[in-house]
């Protein structure tokens, strides 16, 4: 087959979704990458470990933070081109506006057939995380072109139950759609082995983009709570720069290093290093899909401390290989993280019974195998 993947970025395509891209490679399907042309900062390594793989890489126009529905209309005229011109066997599409628009504009197409589209709900984004009436009006725009293009697809994956129970509560799965759960995206277990050696002092680590709802400034509140009985610990926020909506601004959180509360590191291509050099990896994101840096992290054989949201709570089993606090709660999440401080065996132990967990249900390969079969490959 022709599989058509449709995402909006090409790091997001290439960390999360190479074993399932080999493993459609195996079986002898030709594989597009429909990916955002790409920006002047962007590494252009990740196209080209996408082109490693095998597949091809094809541009479209996208904002992905913005809300002009000119520039939307325009994304969706040029995905209705794109497939009447490639005329793909099979679509599978992540992120929100792929799933609404590339939805839309197969359809529009008429190629794929209704029966090979697929989506997967990987997050809901700024206009689900409440809060105001332009995130409520957002809210209601978003229920519905989720709807209208969930009735052109096949089938929508979930990664965890919170998201499904949300959107099944708001009426947004039409009956005809055939809904499946899915494990996140899984974790390349060979790329994030068993790293043993572990750092003497206290260092946690936060990897992730720039926005608010990742918890970035309850886990600055928590750090400075922390940090006044235990100077020795290290914060680290490892991440992309984000713009627009929601984001937390560069200029914000290098005032937090002038502080020396927290170390920011910059973006990264391999996040490995820096796993190996941290004791524990904090996120106290307010909602995910499946959180992949917890994953990743505990893959590597490290604790992780998260918020008890949506997602995180589908990978965090909460005094076995991490804690799940309060959301938005800093003080909560200040008392976690000084236990491991406290015990310094602690993350030892968590950080086994991480791996051990990944190994059994999250393996990248055992995900990608569910998803294949659920999309009739």
């Amino acid at each position: 087959m022709k599989i058509a993947i449709l995402g909006n970025q090409a790091r997001a395509m290439g960390n999360f979704w190479s074993v399932l891209i080999r493993q459609m490679r195996d079986k002898g399907h030709e594989v597009l990458c429909i990916l955002p042309s790409p920006l002047p900062d962007e590494d252009p390594a990740w196209e080209a470990a996408l082109l490693e793989l095998g597949a091809e890489i094809i541009h479209y126009p996208l904002d992905r933070k913005g809300l002009n529905p000119l520039r939307d209309l325009s994304t969706l005229l040029a995905l209705r081109s794109l497939f009447k011109a490639v005329k793909p066997d099979l679509l599978f599409a992540f992120t929100i506006k792929a799933v609404i628009y590339g939805a839309l504009a197969a359809a529009l197409a008429g190629h794929p057939p209704k029966n090979r589209r697929h989506v997967m709900i990987t997050g809901l984004g700024y206009s689900f995380e409440g809060g105001g009436l332009v995130r409520n009006l957002l809210m209601q725009v978003a229920r519905c072109m989720y709807r209208i293009a969930f009735m052109c697809v096949h089938t929508v994956f979930f990664q965890n139950n919170d998201d499904r129970a949300l959107f099944e509560k708001l009426s947004i799965l039409p009956h005809s759609v055939a809904v499946r759960m899915c494990k996140g995206t899984g974790v390349d277990l060979d790329r994030f082995a068993l790293q043993t050696e572990r750092p003497a002092s206290p260092v946690f680590l936060f990897v992730g983009r720039l926005l608010e709802a990742k918890g970035l400034r309850e886990l600055y509140q928590a750090a400075r709570m922390v940090k006044q009985e235990f100077p020795e610990a290290s914060f680290r926020i490892l991440g992309p720069v984000e713009r627009g909506v929601g984001s937390v601004s560069l200029e914000e959180v290098q005032v937090w290093q002038r502080e020396g509360i927290i170390e920011y590191m910059g973006e990264t291509r391999d996040v490995r290093p820096y796993l190996a050099e941290a004791g524990v990896v904090v996120l106290p994101s307010w909602r995910e899909g499946t959180p992949c840096s917890l994953m990743e992290a505990m893959g590597t054989g490290r604790a992780v401390v998260a918020a008890d949201a949506p997602g995180s709570r589908e990978v965090v089993r909460d005094g076995v290989n991490g804690y799940l606090v309060p959301v938005k709660n800093p003080e909560a999440l200040a008392a976690a993280l000084k236990r491991f401080i406290v015990d310094p065996t602690l993350a030892e132990r968590m950080g086994m019974a991480g791996r051990g967990l990944m190994e059994r249900e999250f393996g990248a390969g055992i995900v990608a195998d569910g998803i294949l079969r659920d999309m009739g490959l």
